[in-house]
């Protein structure tokens, strides 16, 4: 029995979710739904904590690896495994839902197993995502993430969510469809969808070309880059807490992933013709979506468009070509998906009491809600990369990269980055300090055990990987070797 669970482990943790689901199929009562769907999470999250424990630091390659043939008639397998990129991925996927659950206890009243049941899928499906070693199992997936997405927007999102809804859906269709034709380019050239098989063929000049493009812009839409961007904002401001916390927290990951899983590898060459026209549209998309969030009234929508500025700084780390700048980047989809869906749920948490999320309808929190400001203040603080919290290790190792490349990269960045602090530190001001500006401000109640059980384990990672970066980084720093030297090579 220990063996069957060991060697597939993986293969448990994508079952557990959907296993989940069946459960809530069969339930009625609302604590039931709630508890089970958290337990579902939890017993994934035990499970992604054994992974990481059993995980070998040294192995440059895959591990816990499964195959077993699906279609043998178009060398499609159902084929999972890990390396040192995808398993910080993996454990943040499996982190962040049970806190989606816990903030969604009391704010969901409709349709609430429905609910339930499309965390869970998103969950399942993001495990696939960042452990399938089969593109077409890759694709199938990525495009299931989609779907539950959708209709969190749709069915329980603000007044112009169907409009955000469909421009979501319409982004995400035109990302797939080039991801889709990219993936069959692939598959046509090296006759397989195995992803290692189709790193070591050799493709003709012209159809790496094109294959590169529609690779690359399908993962830019969903990570997203600039100009790729409009439909993150929209969908953030309505989107339900949990979504906009799955949103940012892990599926805008998938872009970067997908950079570092298929386009380096499989297009050392490529990458590096491409490589300065992309730093610089990331410098452009730092510069701009802190700009743009330093305009912004609107919570939800101040903390979209930051989204917008550190996925920048993930693709600057990417395009580096070297162990600092892609761990660092590695290590900033990571962060960002704590603080940033850190933020999100903060913002949640006082949307549910007041259902405003405009910065004027707000000021001398500090006096009302003590605990809340103080939470508040260290995921600001974080997202803009204060030293001793997570998000500074990855933009330090970044700048550190793309240095190598360029300094004049690391002086427009550096701008991102004070920008991330004026528009940060300003919104603390304006909501923690002063008097309170309406009736509603002057009558809010501090955080309960539950709202606090719900952001103190993001406020506990935040501060542990920026004190003690060292697990994470020893982690990912085979696999990130492994794939630096193959673009050393070209």
């Amino acid at each position: 029995m220990s063996s069957l669970f060991a060697d597939h482990i993986l293969s448990w943790m994508i079952a557990v979710p959907f296993i989940g689901m069946v459960a809530l199929m069969f339930l009625r009562e609302r604590s039931w739904v709630l508890y089970t769907a958290l337990g579902t999470t939890l017993i994934n999250a035990a499970l992604a904590f054994y992974l990481w424990m059993s995980f070998d630091l040294i192995e440059n390659g895959q591990q816990f690896v499964e195959r077993v043939e699906w279609m043998p008639t178009f060398g499609i397998q159902y084929a999972v495994g890990v390396d040192g990129i995808s398993l910080l991925l993996v454990l943040l996927t499996a982190f962040l839902p049970p806190l989606c659950i816990l903030s969604s206890w009391e704010s969901i009243t409709t349709r609430l197993k429905a609910f339930m049941m499309l965390i869970l899928l998103v969950e399942g499906a993001m495990l696939v995502v960042f452990t399938a070693l089969d593109a077409f199992l890759f694709f199938m997936m990525w495009e299931v993430t989609m779907i539950p997405m959708y209709f969190m927007i749709v069915l329980w999102g603000g007044p112009n969510r169907v409009a955000a809804g469909l421009k979501y859906v319409i982004y995400s269709l035109t990302g797939s469809l080039l991801l889709l034709m990219g993936i069959l380019g692939l598959s046509l050239q090296a006759g397989t969808f195995d992803i290692q098989a189709l790193s070591q063929f050799s493709y003709s000049p012209n159809s790496e070309f094109w294959i590169f493009i529609a690779l690359f812009l399908g993962f830019a839409i969903k990570l997203p880059m600039l100009p790729f961007h409009t439909w993150l904002p929209d969908a953030h401001s309505e989107a339900p807490t949990a979504g906009s916390v799955l949103l940012a927290g892990v599926l805008l990951k998938m872009g970067g992933y997908g950079l570092i899983r298929f386009c380096l590898p499989i297009f050392p060459e490529m990458a590096h013709s491409f490589a300065p026209f992309v730093l610089w549209l990331s410098v452009a998309g730092i510069l701009y979506g802190g700009y743009m969030a330093l305009a912004q009234t609107d919570l939800k929508r101040l903390v979209a468009y930051s989204s917008v500025s550190h996925m920048g700084f993930v693709t600057l780390g990417i395009f580096s070509f070297n162990n600092e700048g892609v761990e660092g980047a590695i290590l900033q989809m990571v962060t960002h998906g704590l603080t940033t869906g850190a933020m999100f749920l903060i913002v949640g948490q006082l949307y549910d009491r007041t259902h405003s999320r405009s910065i004027a309808d707000y000021g001398g929190l500090q006096q009302r809600m003590p605990r809340f400001v103080a939470i508040l203040s260290l995921f600001a603080v974080a997202s803009f990369g204060l030293p001793t919290t997570s998000n500074f290790i990855g933009e330090f190792l970044i700048l550190v990269g793309v240095s190598y490349q360029n300094f004049a990269f690391v002086v427009f960045a550096m701008g991102g980055i004070v920008l991330g602090a004026a528009y940060m530190l300003w919104m603390l001001q304006r909501v923690a300090f002063g008097e309170p500006r309406t009736e509603a401000a002057r009558k809010l109640t501090d955080l309960d055990f539950r709202e606090m059980l719900t952001v103190t384990p993001l406020a506990i990672a935040i501060i542990a990987i920026g004190v003690y970066p060292g697990p994470l980084l020893e982690a990912m720093d085979s696999s990130v070797t492994f794939v630096v030297e193959r673009l050393a090579e070209v």
